[in-house]
């Protein structure tokens, strides 16, 4: 009895075994390889990435620096001087880095106004659509930092809705369209390395970024609270530079760099000491570079 006992559980366990891998078990074990040619094993394709690091084509939006001013001649622009789309080989723009010098001239267009401020830049990026370009540059801000006081700078919620304005334009009608995005330059540093120039503080006198140029030498409680007061504004510009072009994914902010450029006396110009010199703008076009064509932003 005690035989027939043990063959019956024997059985029993063999059975149970069995209905639980009928319900439970896998056509193969969990490390074995399932047949060839099985959806299991076949691999996905890759998506395509959302960042294309060789654009063919450029357009430029923004102010006086994409412009080139003051880097040739005095109060002047000097557009083939510019960081992103200029000729010069003391450059060596992003254009010229990405295109080639050849297709740089015929596949990259410079739509920056010297004077303009964020609430400009729908407008000029309505005009650089038109080129159907693969991708824009974008370097605005400082002129809305740089008022007559600070009182008439542009507030940041406003900032925020004209570059909204502005990607949506674009977007709008280029969809798939790529955007490197500059930060807004340290204006405090600017006025800390050009106030040493007597002739620089001259020009400043003629209305360049009065709020932070303004009465250079003047070191006083009110001048330093007004100088901070710009300060913060750029950060937070910044700020919002960043936030909004991380809500598009094809969209690149450069984390700051532009901001935390150094720029030395060899980088500005030497007739307002405040706009890049051509040295300052080959700096511009290296970050640039660096940022368009690295794997991540």
């Amino acid at each position: 009895m005690r035989k027939t006992g043990e063959r019956s559980r024997a059985w029993l366990a063999v059975l149970t075994a069995a209905l639980l891998c009928v319900t439970g078990c896998d056509a193969v074990g969990g490390d074995s390889s399932g047949p060839a040619g099985t959806g299991a094993q076949r691999a996905k394709p890759s998506p395509t990435p959302a960042w294309d690091r060789s654009p063919r084509s450029i357009a430029a939006v923004g102010d006086s620096i994409t412009r080139g001013f003051d880097a040739c001649e005095v109060l002047s622009d000097c557009p083939e001087a510019s960081w992103a789309t200029g000729s010069s080989p003391d450059v060596d723009s992003l254009a010229v880095r990405l295109l080639g010098g050849a297709r740089a001239a015929t596949h990259s267009w410079n739509y920056a106004v010297t004077g303009a401020r964020m609430a400009d830049l729908p407008g000029q990026m309505a005009r650089a659509v038109t080129r159907e370009p693969e991708l824009v540059t974008v370097m605005a801000g400082a002129n809305d930092a740089c008022r007559a006081s600070t009182a008439e700078m542009t507030p940041v919620a406003d900032f925020r809705a004209d570059f909204e304005d502005a990607l949506h334009t674009l977007r709008e009608a280029l969809p798939k369209a790529q955007v490197y995005v500059a930060s807004v330059p340290n204006l405090k540093r600017l006025w800390s390395e050009g106030r040493t120039d007597p002739l620089g503080k001259q020009v400043w006198k003629l209305g360049i970024c009065p709020s932070m140029l303004g009465d250079a030498d003047v070191l006083d409680a009110a001048a330093n609270q007004r100088r901070e007061t710009v300060q913060q504004r750029v950060e937070d510009y910044n700020g919002v530079l960043e936030e909004v072009c991380a809500q598009d994914e094809r969209c690149r902010f450069d984390g700051g760099a532009v901001y935390e450029y150094r720029f030395g006396t060899a980088q500005l110009s030497h007739w307002d000491w405040f706009h890049p010199s051509k040295n300052g703008q080959a700096r511009l076009a290296e970050i640039a570079y660096r940022k368009v064509t690295g794997k991540t932003a």
